[in-house]
């Protein structure tokens, strides 16, 4: 598949594998994926498990993300973990906003941005969430969530910056329930984020912006959704925590 942008397909394990349990599905995607080299492939495991993960993908084309991080970089927050002990495991990338913490850790927009800039400062690359619920969506304010979500949670990027972070759509009403946005809805909210990003920052910068889609992606519909001009990849849940599953999504979207 011929895109503009590299797609990035990232592996959201959320609380999920032991470490040994990790280490085996690292191991089988090392051998189902060991050959592709048109995709940026990116493991998000838990906290716990950083340091083995580390060690067991350093050979290999399979990069390090993080599922959270504290937007301060050291001091009395307990609990917390900062980007300079993320990076001492090798990481590369750090998912930030994700719905689920938009909703149970009530994390704003503001708070978003003050950890994206936190991410760059310590050199990790932010995959940045947004995305609307099934009430906002059949109250047809979709684009006005999204406008808002993006305008909030990149606040005070730079051009550079921006560059090199990664959105990702999640439609929240998609996420672990199974249901899919269609391949259209999934296009059109993808335009018009980069739509949104083109009035905040310029077109040059918005037409680099990786932008993945999140909600129920499978190997079945993986395909059909990379295919569209503007999805740049996928941030996959459920079906990243089996070493096939994973692995057929990225080969189904090359």
């Amino acid at each position: 598949m011929n895109k503009a942008r590299k797609l990035i397909i990232a592996g959201n394990w959320k609380m999920n594998k032991t470490v040994a349990e990790a280490l085996a599905l690292v191991n089988g995607l090392k051998l189902d994926l060991a050959n592709v080299k048109e995709v940026d492939l990116v493991i998000c495991p838990p906290f716990t498990a950083l340091e083995s993960v580390s060690r067991a993908t350093l050979d290999s084309n399979l990069k390090l993300g993080a599922q959270n991080m504290s937007e301060n970089n050291f001091g009395a927050f307990t609990g917390e973990v900062c980007a300079g002990m993320l990076k001492e495991f090798s990481v590369r990338y750090v998912i930030l906003g994700h719905s689920e913490r938009r909703q149970y850790q009530k994390e704003s927009d503001a708070l978003i941005a003050k950890k994206a800039a936190a991410a760059h400062a310590g050199s990790l690359k932010p995959i940045v969430c947004v995305g609307e619920t099934l009430a906002e969506r059949e109250a047809n304010q979709t684009e006005k969530v999204l406008e808002t979500q993006v305008r909030g949670s990149l606040a005070g990027l730079t051009n550079e910056l921006m560059a090199e972070t990664i959105v990702a759509y999640e439609p929240v009403w998609a996420i672990g329930t199974g249901k899919t946005a269609t391949t259209q809805q999934a296009q059109d909210a993808h335009a018009f984020i980069r739509g949104v990003l083109a009035k905040m920052f310029d077109d040059a910068t918005a037409k680099k912006v990786r932008i993945q889609y999140g909600g129920s992606v499978k190997p079945a519909n993986a395909n059909e959704l990379m295919s569209q001009p503007d999805v740049d990849g996928a941030l996959v849940g459920g079906a990243s925590l089996e070493a096939r599953s994973f692995a057929d999504i990225v080969k189904n979207s090359i």
